[in-house]
């Protein structure tokens, strides 16, 4: 009996206090709304702990203790990061279509009276987005 219990304490996995598993959502930094996958983003961008920390107003301590348990949990935690960036990039795509009409017709709308310079301005704004897109 002592064997299987065991057992089954090896298989789950130990996440130290500092990180938090929200289930769904995944893993965060305990006490923040900062997930591990918040700090990997810049850590696969090569950005520097003190500078990860200060970008996500978190201690350097809280930094160092996500890149440490990402770098030991590396394919879990990779894993997780693409099923949640494949999610969002689903979800975006959805919500996308579903307002395709009514952003079409957005676009058509005359400008405010009084604002049409603003407007102009903020015209010329978007098509330049979308050029470089």
């Amino acid at each position: 009996m002592t064997s299987s219990i065991n057992s089954q304490q090896q298989c789950k996995k130990i996440i130290p206090s500092n990180i938090i598993d929200r289930n769904e959502a995944g893993l965060f930094i305990a006490g923040t709304r900062i997930s591990l996958y918040d700090v990997m983003d810049f850590a696969i961008a090569q950005y520097p702990a003190k500078f990860i920390a200060n970008m996500l107003n978190l201690s350097q301590e809280q930094v160092q203790i996500a890149l440490e348990y990402i770098d030991a949990h590396r394919t879990e935690v990779e894993s997780e990061y693409q099923s949640i960036l494949t999610e969002a990039s689903e979800l975006r795509a959805y919500w996308q279509e579903q307002n395709r009409e009514l952003n079409e017709r957005v676009a058509t709308l005359p400008a405010p009276v009084g604002q049409e310079v603003a407007w102009q301005k903020l015209q010329a704004q978007k098509a330049k987005r979308l050029a470089l897109n």
